[in-house]
Protein backbone atom coordinates (compact mmCIF):
# COMPACT_ATOMS: atom_id res chain seq x y z
CA UNK A 1 0.00 0.00 0.00
CA UNK A 2 1.42 3.37 -1.04
CA UNK A 3 1.58 6.47 1.12
CA UNK A 4 -1.57 8.54 1.30
CA UNK A 5 -2.01 12.12 0.09
CA UNK A 6 -4.30 14.60 1.82
CA UNK A 7 -5.98 17.43 -0.08
CA UNK A 8 -6.49 20.15 2.53
CA UNK A 9 -7.68 23.73 2.88
CA UNK A 10 -10.22 23.86 0.04
CA UNK A 11 -12.89 26.51 0.31
CA UNK A 12 -15.34 23.98 -1.16
CA UNK A 13 -15.16 20.36 -2.22
CA UNK A 14 -17.61 19.41 -4.95
CA UNK A 15 -17.97 15.69 -4.30
CA UNK A 16 -20.93 14.72 -6.55
CA UNK A 17 -21.10 11.78 -4.13
CA UNK A 18 -23.87 9.28 -4.58
CA UNK A 19 -24.74 6.15 -6.52
CA UNK A 20 -22.33 5.00 -9.21
CA UNK A 21 -24.80 5.56 -12.02
CA UNK A 22 -26.24 8.40 -14.07
CA UNK A 23 -28.25 10.92 -12.05
CA UNK A 24 -31.71 11.87 -13.25
CA UNK A 25 -34.32 14.52 -12.51
CA UNK A 26 -33.90 16.20 -9.14
CA UNK A 27 -30.80 14.11 -8.41
CA UNK A 28 -28.93 16.30 -10.88
CA UNK A 29 -29.59 19.38 -8.75
CA UNK A 30 -27.37 18.09 -5.92
CA UNK A 31 -23.62 18.23 -6.53
CA UNK A 32 -22.98 17.42 -2.84
CA UNK A 33 -20.81 20.49 -2.20
CA UNK A 34 -19.06 20.45 1.17
CA UNK A 35 -16.92 22.89 3.15
CA UNK A 36 -14.36 22.21 5.85
CA UNK A 37 -13.52 18.77 4.54
CA UNK A 38 -10.36 17.11 3.28
CA UNK A 39 -9.93 14.36 0.71
CA UNK A 40 -7.60 11.44 1.34
CA UNK A 41 -6.14 9.60 -1.65
CA UNK A 42 -4.32 6.27 -1.55
CA UNK A 43 -3.32 3.75 -4.21
CA UNK A 44 -4.97 5.83 -6.90
CA UNK A 45 -8.38 5.83 -5.19
CA UNK A 46 -10.35 8.16 -2.97
CA UNK A 47 -9.83 6.73 0.51
CA UNK A 48 -11.92 9.17 2.55
CA UNK A 49 -13.71 12.51 2.47
CA UNK A 50 -14.25 14.07 5.87
CA UNK A 51 -13.39 16.56 8.57
CA UNK A 52 -9.87 17.94 8.06
CA UNK A 53 -8.75 17.44 11.66
CA UNK A 54 -10.05 13.89 11.71
CA UNK A 55 -8.31 12.97 8.47
CA UNK A 56 -5.05 14.63 9.55
CA UNK A 57 -5.11 12.44 12.65
CA UNK A 58 -5.92 9.31 10.66
CA UNK A 59 -3.29 9.93 7.96
CA UNK A 60 -0.41 11.36 10.02
CA UNK A 61 2.27 10.35 7.52
CA UNK A 62 0.40 11.51 4.45
CA UNK A 63 1.80 13.97 1.96
CA UNK A 64 -0.27 17.13 1.83
CA UNK A 65 -1.64 19.24 -1.01
CA UNK A 66 -2.65 22.73 0.09
CA UNK A 67 -5.69 23.74 -1.95
CA UNK A 68 -5.16 27.36 -0.83
CA UNK A 69 -8.89 27.97 -0.43
CA UNK A 70 -9.61 26.92 -4.00
CA UNK A 71 -12.46 24.73 -5.22
CA UNK A 72 -11.74 21.00 -5.50
CA UNK A 73 -13.91 18.94 -7.85
CA UNK A 74 -13.92 15.58 -9.60
CA UNK A 75 -11.96 15.88 -12.84
CA UNK A 76 -14.39 16.47 -15.68
CA UNK A 77 -15.34 13.69 -18.08
CA UNK A 78 -15.42 14.85 -21.70
CA UNK A 79 -17.49 12.09 -23.25
CA UNK A 80 -17.56 13.27 -26.89
CA UNK A 81 -14.52 14.48 -28.86
CA UNK A 82 -13.00 14.12 -32.34
CA UNK A 83 -9.42 14.88 -31.35
CA UNK A 84 -7.68 12.87 -34.09
CA UNK A 85 -7.50 15.21 -37.07
CA UNK A 86 -4.99 17.15 -39.13
CA UNK A 87 -5.54 20.75 -40.15
CA UNK A 88 -8.16 23.10 -38.71
CA UNK A 89 -11.05 24.19 -40.97
CA UNK A 90 -10.98 27.92 -40.25
CA UNK A 91 -12.19 28.88 -43.73
CA UNK A 92 -15.53 27.17 -43.09
CA UNK A 93 -16.20 29.45 -40.14
CA UNK A 94 -16.14 32.41 -42.51
CA UNK A 95 -18.24 30.56 -45.11
CA UNK A 96 -20.99 30.04 -42.56
CA UNK A 97 -20.89 33.74 -41.73
CA UNK A 98 -21.53 34.43 -45.43
CA UNK A 99 -24.69 32.33 -45.36
CA UNK A 100 -23.66 28.77 -46.24
CA UNK A 101 -24.96 26.17 -43.81
CA UNK A 102 -23.29 22.99 -42.53
CA UNK A 103 -24.91 20.63 -45.02
CA UNK A 104 -24.25 22.89 -48.02
CA UNK A 105 -20.55 23.09 -47.13
CA UNK A 106 -20.52 19.28 -46.88
CA UNK A 107 -22.25 18.94 -50.26
CA UNK A 108 -19.45 21.05 -51.78
CA UNK A 109 -16.84 18.65 -50.45
CA UNK A 110 -16.03 20.56 -47.28
CA UNK A 111 -16.87 19.73 -43.71
CA UNK A 112 -16.03 16.19 -42.69
CA UNK A 113 -14.86 15.41 -46.24
CA UNK A 114 -12.15 18.07 -45.99
CA UNK A 115 -10.83 16.50 -42.80
CA UNK A 116 -10.98 13.06 -44.41
CA UNK A 117 -8.77 14.13 -47.31
CA UNK A 118 -6.35 15.72 -44.87
CA UNK A 119 -6.14 12.77 -42.47
CA UNK A 120 -5.65 10.22 -45.23
CA UNK A 121 -2.55 12.12 -46.33
CA UNK A 122 -0.95 12.13 -42.87
CA UNK A 123 1.06 9.45 -41.12
CA UNK A 124 0.23 7.91 -37.78
CA UNK A 125 3.21 9.72 -36.26
CA UNK A 126 2.03 13.07 -37.59
CA UNK A 127 -1.46 12.57 -36.19
CA UNK A 128 -0.02 11.58 -32.82
CA UNK A 129 2.14 14.70 -32.65
CA UNK A 130 -0.88 16.89 -33.42
CA UNK A 131 -3.24 15.20 -30.94
CA UNK A 132 -0.87 15.09 -27.97
CA UNK A 133 -0.79 18.84 -27.16
CA UNK A 134 -4.53 19.14 -27.82
CA UNK A 135 -5.35 16.56 -25.19
CA UNK A 136 -2.92 18.11 -22.73
CA UNK A 137 -4.56 21.49 -23.30
CA UNK A 138 -8.00 19.99 -22.72
CA UNK A 139 -6.82 18.29 -19.53
CA UNK A 140 -5.41 21.59 -18.28
CA UNK A 141 -8.97 22.97 -18.08
CA UNK A 142 -9.91 20.30 -15.52
CA UNK A 143 -10.56 17.17 -17.62
CA UNK A 144 -9.42 13.72 -16.52
CA UNK A 145 -11.26 11.38 -18.91
CA UNK A 146 -11.69 11.91 -22.65
CA UNK A 147 -13.59 9.91 -25.24
CA UNK A 148 -11.73 10.08 -28.58
CA UNK A 149 -13.40 9.08 -31.85
CA UNK A 150 -12.03 8.02 -35.19
CA UNK A 151 -14.15 9.05 -38.17
CA UNK A 152 -11.95 11.18 -40.42
CA UNK A 153 -10.49 8.21 -42.25
CA UNK A 154 -13.50 6.39 -43.73
CA UNK A 155 -11.36 3.53 -45.03
CA UNK A 156 -10.32 0.47 -43.09
CA UNK A 157 -6.67 1.52 -43.18
CA UNK A 158 -7.28 5.10 -42.08
CA UNK A 159 -9.82 4.30 -39.38
CA UNK A 160 -7.41 1.77 -37.88
CA UNK A 161 -4.62 4.34 -38.16
CA UNK A 162 -6.67 6.82 -36.15
CA UNK A 163 -7.53 4.33 -33.43
CA UNK A 164 -3.90 3.26 -33.14
CA UNK A 165 -3.04 6.89 -32.49
CA UNK A 166 -5.50 6.85 -29.59
CA UNK A 167 -3.81 3.73 -28.21
CA UNK A 168 -0.41 5.41 -28.43
CA UNK A 169 -1.75 8.49 -26.68
CA UNK A 170 -3.18 6.36 -23.89
CA UNK A 171 0.22 4.75 -23.40
CA UNK A 172 1.79 8.21 -23.14
CA UNK A 173 -0.69 10.31 -21.18
CA UNK A 174 -1.99 9.93 -17.62
CA UNK A 175 -5.42 10.86 -18.96
CA UNK A 176 -8.03 8.10 -19.19
CA UNK A 177 -8.88 7.81 -22.89
CA UNK A 178 -11.91 5.97 -24.25
CA UNK A 179 -11.59 5.08 -27.96
CA UNK A 180 -14.68 5.05 -30.16
CA UNK A 181 -14.92 3.74 -33.72
CA UNK A 182 -16.81 6.18 -35.97
CA UNK A 183 -16.31 4.72 -39.42
CA UNK A 184 -19.91 5.79 -40.09
CA UNK A 185 -19.17 9.50 -39.63
CA UNK A 186 -20.06 10.27 -43.24
CA UNK A 187 -20.56 8.46 -46.54
CA UNK A 188 -17.16 8.81 -48.29
CA UNK A 189 -17.27 10.88 -51.47
CA UNK A 190 -16.06 7.89 -53.49
CA UNK A 191 -19.18 5.95 -52.41
CA UNK A 192 -21.75 8.66 -53.14
CA UNK A 193 -22.14 7.97 -56.84
CA UNK A 194 -24.94 5.41 -56.54
CA UNK A 195 -27.11 3.63 -54.00
CA UNK A 196 -25.16 0.43 -54.72
CA UNK A 197 -21.86 2.12 -53.90
CA UNK A 198 -23.36 3.57 -50.74
CA UNK A 199 -24.55 0.10 -49.69
CA UNK A 200 -21.07 -1.23 -50.45
CA UNK A 201 -19.54 1.17 -47.91
CA UNK A 202 -22.09 0.29 -45.22
CA UNK A 203 -21.24 -3.36 -45.84
CA UNK A 204 -17.54 -2.58 -45.44
CA UNK A 205 -18.23 -0.96 -42.08
CA UNK A 206 -20.33 -3.91 -40.94
CA UNK A 207 -18.30 -6.83 -42.29
CA UNK A 208 -14.72 -5.53 -42.45
CA UNK A 209 -14.13 -2.57 -40.16
CA UNK A 210 -16.15 -3.51 -37.07
CA UNK A 211 -14.84 -7.10 -36.83
CA UNK A 212 -11.22 -5.94 -37.17
CA UNK A 213 -11.58 -3.06 -34.69
CA UNK A 214 -13.23 -5.37 -32.16
CA UNK A 215 -10.77 -8.21 -32.68
CA UNK A 216 -7.76 -5.95 -32.15
CA UNK A 217 -9.34 -4.20 -29.15
CA UNK A 218 -8.97 -0.78 -30.76
CA UNK A 219 -12.28 0.67 -29.57
CA UNK A 220 -14.72 0.35 -26.71
CA UNK A 221 -17.67 1.92 -28.54
CA UNK A 222 -19.08 2.22 -32.03
CA UNK A 223 -20.79 5.47 -33.07
CA UNK A 224 -22.89 6.45 -36.11
CA UNK A 225 -23.87 9.88 -37.43
CA UNK A 226 -27.61 9.22 -37.76
CA UNK A 227 -28.87 12.31 -39.54
CA UNK A 228 -30.84 13.34 -42.61
CA UNK A 229 -28.43 13.29 -45.53
CA UNK A 230 -25.86 11.20 -43.68
CA UNK A 231 -26.80 7.74 -42.29
CA UNK A 232 -30.43 6.69 -42.24
CA UNK A 233 -32.07 5.03 -39.27
CA UNK A 234 -32.01 1.71 -41.13
CA UNK A 235 -28.31 1.99 -41.98
CA UNK A 236 -27.50 3.07 -38.44
CA UNK A 237 -29.41 0.14 -36.97
CA UNK A 238 -27.52 -2.33 -39.16
CA UNK A 239 -24.14 -0.88 -38.21
CA UNK A 240 -24.87 -0.70 -34.49
CA UNK A 241 -26.39 -4.16 -34.40
CA UNK A 242 -23.17 -5.52 -35.91
CA UNK A 243 -21.14 -3.54 -33.38
CA UNK A 244 -23.09 -5.03 -30.49
CA UNK A 245 -22.60 -8.53 -31.88
CA UNK A 246 -18.85 -7.91 -31.76
CA UNK A 247 -18.91 -6.68 -28.18
CA UNK A 248 -18.72 -2.92 -28.72
CA UNK A 249 -20.80 -0.43 -26.78
CA UNK A 250 -23.19 1.77 -28.74
CA UNK A 251 -23.33 5.53 -29.26
CA UNK A 252 -25.15 7.75 -31.74
CA UNK A 253 -24.83 11.21 -33.17
CA UNK A 254 -28.60 11.69 -33.05
CA UNK A 255 -31.01 14.38 -34.26
CA UNK A 256 -28.42 17.15 -34.42
CA UNK A 257 -29.96 19.11 -37.29
CA UNK A 258 -33.27 17.34 -37.96
CA UNK A 259 -35.59 15.07 -36.00
CA UNK A 260 -34.81 11.97 -38.05
CA UNK A 261 -35.49 9.27 -35.44
CA UNK A 262 -31.98 8.97 -34.04
CA UNK A 263 -33.10 9.33 -30.43
CA UNK A 264 -35.76 6.68 -30.90
CA UNK A 265 -33.18 4.33 -32.40
CA UNK A 266 -30.81 4.97 -29.48
CA UNK A 267 -33.61 4.07 -27.09
CA UNK A 268 -34.58 0.98 -29.09
CA UNK A 269 -31.00 -0.31 -28.98
CA UNK A 270 -30.44 0.80 -25.37
CA UNK A 271 -27.38 2.73 -26.53
CA UNK A 272 -25.07 4.02 -23.83
CA UNK A 273 -25.52 7.57 -25.11
CA UNK A 274 -27.32 9.63 -27.73
CA UNK A 275 -25.38 12.81 -28.49
CA UNK A 276 -26.25 16.28 -29.88
CA UNK A 277 -30.10 16.09 -29.83
CA UNK A 278 -30.58 19.76 -30.74
CA UNK A 279 -33.50 18.77 -32.98
CA UNK A 280 -34.86 15.87 -30.93
CA UNK A 281 -38.63 15.40 -31.13
CA UNK A 282 -41.03 15.03 -28.22
CA UNK A 283 -41.33 11.35 -29.16
CA UNK A 284 -37.56 11.08 -29.03
CA UNK A 285 -37.45 12.61 -25.55
CA UNK A 286 -40.09 10.17 -24.33
CA UNK A 287 -38.23 7.23 -25.86
CA UNK A 288 -34.96 8.19 -24.18
CA UNK A 289 -36.71 8.59 -20.83
CA UNK A 290 -37.63 4.94 -20.81
CA UNK A 291 -34.32 3.58 -22.05
CA UNK A 292 -31.69 4.71 -19.56
CA UNK A 293 -29.63 6.14 -22.44
CA UNK A 294 -27.58 9.21 -21.48
CA UNK A 295 -28.35 12.35 -23.52
CA UNK A 296 -25.00 14.03 -24.16
CA UNK A 297 -25.48 17.69 -25.05
CA UNK A 298 -22.87 19.72 -26.92
CA UNK A 299 -23.79 23.40 -26.56
CA UNK A 300 -20.50 24.74 -27.92
CA UNK A 301 -21.31 23.14 -31.28
CA UNK A 302 -24.60 24.93 -31.78
CA UNK A 303 -23.05 28.20 -30.60
CA UNK A 304 -20.14 27.90 -33.05
CA UNK A 305 -22.51 26.99 -35.90
CA UNK A 306 -24.49 30.15 -35.19
CA UNK A 307 -27.67 28.23 -34.44
CA UNK A 308 -30.32 29.84 -32.29
CA UNK A 309 -31.67 26.47 -31.15
CA UNK A 310 -29.99 24.40 -28.47
CA UNK A 311 -31.00 20.93 -27.29
CA UNK A 312 -34.06 20.98 -24.99
CA UNK A 313 -32.14 20.34 -21.79
CA UNK A 314 -34.94 21.19 -19.38
CA UNK A 315 -37.44 18.99 -21.22
CA UNK A 316 -34.97 16.11 -21.12
CA UNK A 317 -34.30 16.52 -17.40
CA UNK A 318 -38.00 16.91 -16.62
CA UNK A 319 -38.71 13.69 -18.54
CA UNK A 320 -36.15 11.81 -16.43
CA UNK A 321 -33.44 11.51 -19.09
CA UNK A 322 -29.89 11.57 -17.65
CA UNK A 323 -27.97 14.51 -19.10
CA UNK A 324 -24.23 14.77 -19.81
CA UNK A 325 -22.15 17.60 -21.25
CA UNK A 326 -19.16 17.39 -23.58
CA UNK A 327 -17.04 19.67 -25.76
CA UNK A 328 -17.47 17.90 -29.12
CA UNK A 329 -13.93 19.12 -29.77
CA UNK A 330 -13.41 18.88 -33.54
CA UNK A 331 -11.89 20.94 -36.37
CA UNK A 332 -15.11 22.08 -38.03
CA UNK A 333 -17.97 22.73 -35.64
CA UNK A 334 -16.54 22.93 -32.11
CA UNK A 335 -12.84 23.84 -32.02
CA UNK A 336 -12.81 24.38 -28.27
CA UNK A 337 -10.46 22.90 -25.70
CA UNK A 338 -12.26 24.47 -22.74
CA UNK A 339 -14.58 22.29 -20.69
CA UNK A 340 -15.48 25.22 -18.37
CA UNK A 341 -16.79 27.07 -21.44
CA UNK A 342 -19.22 24.18 -21.92
CA UNK A 343 -20.34 24.66 -18.30
CA UNK A 344 -20.89 28.36 -19.00
CA UNK A 345 -23.04 27.56 -22.02
CA UNK A 346 -24.94 24.92 -20.07
CA UNK A 347 -26.03 27.57 -17.58
CA UNK A 348 -26.55 30.50 -19.96
CA UNK A 349 -27.92 28.65 -23.00
CA UNK A 350 -29.36 25.37 -21.73
CA UNK A 351 -30.67 26.94 -18.49
CA UNK A 352 -29.14 24.36 -16.19
CA UNK A 353 -28.33 25.18 -12.60
CA UNK A 354 -24.64 25.15 -11.72
CA UNK A 355 -25.13 21.91 -9.78
CA UNK A 356 -26.84 20.29 -12.77
CA UNK A 357 -24.02 21.39 -15.06
CA UNK A 358 -21.37 20.00 -12.71
CA UNK A 359 -23.16 16.66 -12.36
CA UNK A 360 -23.59 16.53 -16.15
CA UNK A 361 -19.87 17.13 -16.60
CA UNK A 362 -18.71 14.54 -14.07
CA UNK A 363 -20.92 11.66 -12.94
CA UNK A 364 -23.19 11.68 -15.98
CA UNK A 365 -20.29 12.15 -18.36
CA UNK A 366 -18.79 9.03 -16.82
CA UNK A 367 -22.12 7.23 -17.28
CA UNK A 368 -22.08 8.20 -20.97
CA UNK A 369 -18.89 6.11 -21.20
CA UNK A 370 -19.99 3.26 -18.95
CA UNK A 371 -17.64 4.51 -16.22
CA UNK A 372 -19.99 5.86 -13.55
CA UNK A 373 -18.90 3.08 -11.19
CA UNK A 374 -15.26 4.19 -11.53
CA UNK A 375 -14.92 7.97 -11.89
CA UNK A 376 -16.89 11.23 -11.79
CA UNK A 377 -17.24 11.67 -8.04
CA UNK A 378 -15.09 12.18 -4.95
CA UNK A 379 -16.22 9.30 -2.77
CA UNK A 380 -14.39 6.33 -1.20
CA UNK A 381 -13.51 3.65 -3.72
CA UNK A 382 -13.66 5.87 -6.79
CA UNK A 383 -10.68 6.77 -8.93
CA UNK A 384 -8.74 9.72 -7.51
CA UNK A 385 -9.44 12.00 -10.48
CA UNK A 386 -9.47 15.55 -9.12
CA UNK A 387 -9.24 19.12 -10.39
CA UNK A 388 -8.35 22.22 -8.38
CA UNK A 389 -9.64 25.64 -9.40
CA UNK A 390 -8.62 29.17 -8.43
CA UNK A 391 -12.03 30.15 -7.07
CA UNK A 392 -13.78 30.40 -3.74
CA UNK A 393 -17.25 29.32 -4.82
CA UNK A 394 -18.14 26.46 -7.17
CA UNK A 395 -20.55 28.78 -8.98
CA UNK A 396 -17.56 30.70 -10.29
CA UNK A 397 -16.54 27.84 -12.56
CA UNK A 398 -19.18 28.62 -15.21
CA UNK A 399 -19.35 32.29 -14.27
CA UNK A 400 -15.92 33.53 -15.41
CA UNK A 401 -16.46 33.39 -19.17
CA UNK A 402 -13.40 31.97 -20.89
CA UNK A 403 -11.17 32.25 -17.81
CA UNK A 404 -8.47 29.66 -17.11
CA UNK A 405 -9.23 28.85 -13.48
CA UNK A 406 -7.89 25.29 -13.32
CA UNK A 407 -4.62 25.10 -11.38
CA UNK A 408 -3.94 21.39 -11.39
CA UNK A 409 -5.41 18.00 -12.32
CA UNK A 410 -4.73 14.58 -10.81
CA UNK A 411 -5.61 11.30 -12.54
CA UNK A 412 -5.65 8.15 -10.41
CA UNK A 413 -3.94 10.23 -7.74
CA UNK A 414 -1.04 11.33 -9.95
CA UNK A 415 -0.52 14.88 -11.22
CA UNK A 416 -1.33 15.40 -14.88
CA UNK A 417 1.29 17.59 -16.60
Amino acid sequence: MSAATLFLNASEVVTCAGPGRARVGREMADAAVRSGVAVAVQDGLIAAVGDERELRARYRKAAEVDCAQGVLTPAFVDSHTHAIFGAPRAAEHELRASGLDYMEIARRGGGIHASVRDLRARSEDALYELALPRLLALSATGVGTVEVKSGYGLTLEDEVKSLRVVARLQATLPLRLVPTFLGAHEIPLEHRGSSASRREYVEQVVHDMIPLVAREGLAQFCDVFCETGVYSVEESRAILTAARQHGLGLKLHADELTACGGAELAAELRATSADHLAAVSDDGVRALAGAGTVATLLPATMLFLGKARQAPARALIDAGVPLALATDFNPGTSPTLSFPLVLTLAVSQLRLSVAEALVAGTVNGAAALGLAHETGQLAPGFSADLALFHARDHRELPYWLGARLCERVWIRGKPCP
